[in-house]
């Protein structure tokens, strides 16, 4: 994913004097519910503030839970089933062809939110937040407009706030909005049916994912990527183990290939694509799934009326404790800066919920594993055997196919590898990756290994039972000894 991840930003601010608040004002508003802003207003509440949390939803949750990470891996889990069902033949369980009940899938996808959304909503309750339904928008550096679900304004002013609006799906250029057929990432989560054909536009982990459990429901999957390979930013020995699997699950994988033109029909889309000849074609799919990336809410916040200052990609400039240019207000997750993931907005949320409360703390992760929740699934965290090469350092590289795993032939599949990156005079890890069943649960052995700078020597020395994926960590880093 990167190389171990770059020190924080200088932290040059300092708090200004605390002020009698207002009759009505906030201590701490937190402003999105979101992975990263409900794990914030729990922490600041837990070290003694009183917080306001603004978010539209009934309960937190936010894009992770509601439209994201959550429903998607409830119908991975799904496709899961459906496949081992489908090869469960090839070590001597036979099963009838697995039918789909669809209505019941949703409804099964939708208890899963409900039942984390309402635990989060019963903690909120708990915790005696105050939970206002609504959005809100920047005054000035200590006065918001509300505005709640009814449609209702109000100021609050608050000494201070952070800032977890998260983000949305890119669209195409010339795409106004999506539609029944043209879809995005929370359209293909409602999962109002299975397409007979879908194309998705965009090869990264989320076209990917969302692909696969598409495949496994019965669709005809078609992916379309501009690049030259998928999951840019990953290893290519990484990928093609997923792709040589991908290529008997999907219709067909393009790559350097453009969608030039969408137009919806009475019985699908057209599309009209561009390969890397400058050769162009017209097809014709039940449903279009776009799926090239996200982007920062950081629009209609009202930040012009602050000091706080955003990218030309739409990030808020932030300090090593998630300060922006104006010293009260944080911003956390998505608005905050690459990578965009849950995880990295629960780290920055802790810092940005104690930096609040008067406690030291910096966010200074060395490492932030990425997964890719496909079958197999990869995993990476730190710095990549491309970014090595790019930048000429001097490493040393261990790899260890799963083929000679016991656990992975006992689980019927070889398809797997784990990948060790080594400073060549340390000894030190610089990297991990892993791409097999269960990938991103094994990554979390690597992103330790990381942050407690451990030597190729201390995983190969540390005793792993026997037998389970786990080991493959310490016979990769057995190869890199020779006796």
């Amino acid at each position: 994913m990167e190389a171990p991840v770059a020190s924080p930003a200088p932290i040059v601010q300092k708090l200004p004097p605390k002020k009698e608040l207002p009759e009505g004002a906030a201590e701490l508003v937190v402003i999105g519910a979101g992975p990263g802003g409900y794990a914030a207003a729990f922490k600041a509440a837990e070290l003694g503030l009183k917080v306001a949390l603004i978010d539209p939803q009934v309960n937190p949750g936010g894009v992770c839970l509601y439209r994201g990470c959550i429903p998607s891996k409830a119908l991975l889990h799904v496709a899961k089933l459906v496949n081992e069902a489908r090869e469960a033949a090839d070590i001597g369980v036979s099963f009838a062809a697995p039918k789909i009940d669809l209505d019941r899938v949703r409804d099964w996808k939708n208890e899963v939110i409900e039942k984390l959304t309402g635990g989060l909503g019963g903690k909120v309750a708990k915790m005696k937040l105050t939970h206002i339904r609504g959005t809100a928008r920047f005054i000035d550096a200590n006065t918001l407009k509300v505005t709640n679900v009814d449609c209702e304004e109000s100021e609050l002013p608050f000494r201070q706030a952070i800032i977890a609006t998260g983000s949305r799906p890119f669209l195409l250029p010339g795409l106004a909005q999506t539609s029944a057929r043209i879809i995005d990432s929370t359209g293909a989560l409602e999962l109002e049916d299975v397409p007979d054909s879908l194309l998705v536009v965009g090869g990264g982990y989320i076209g990917l994912e969302l692909g696969s459990a598409y495949a496994a429901l019965g669709s005809k999957v078609s992916v379309v990527e501009m690049t030259d390979g998928l999951l840019p930013g990953c290893d290519r020995d990484l990928v093609s183990l997923l792709k040589r699997r991908l290529d008997k699950s999907f219709a067909e994988i393009l790559l350097k290939t453009k969608v030039l033109e969408l137009k919806e029909q009475k019985n699908g889309v057209a599309v009209t694509l561009e390969d890397r000849k400058g050769e162009q074609t017209k097809r014709e799919f039940a449903k279009v799934l776009i799926a090239i990336g996200r982007r920062p809410n950081t629009e209609n916040l009202g930040l012009e009326n602050t000091a706080i200052r955003v990218t030309q990609k739409g990030f808020v400039e932030v300090d090593g404790q998630q300060r922006t240019a104006e010293p009260n207000i944080f911003a956390i997750g998505d608005i905050a800066g690459e990578p965009m993931l849950a995880h990295k907005a629960y780290g920055e949320a802790h810092v940005a919920a104690e930096v609040a409360a008067g406690r030291k703390a910096v966010f200074d992760p060395r490492a932030i594993p990425a997964v890719v929740f496909t079958d197999p699934e990869i995993a990476w965290c730190g710095l990549t055997e491309t970014a090595a090469r790019e930048q000429k350092l001097k490493v040393k590289t261990a790899k260890m196919p799963w083929r000679g795993n016991g656990r992975t032939l006992t689980l019927g599949r070889d398809d797997g590898m784990t990948k060790l990156i080594v400073d060549e005079e340390s000894d030190r890890v610089l990297g991990v990756a892993v791409a097999g069943p269960g990938a991103g649960e094994l990554i979390a052995e690597g992103v330790l290994a990381l942050e407690m700078a451990a030597l190729s020597e201390d995983l190969r020395k540390t005793i792993h039972p026997h037998p389970t994926l786990s080991e493959t960590l310490y016979e990769t880093a057995e190869m890199l000894f020779k006796p």
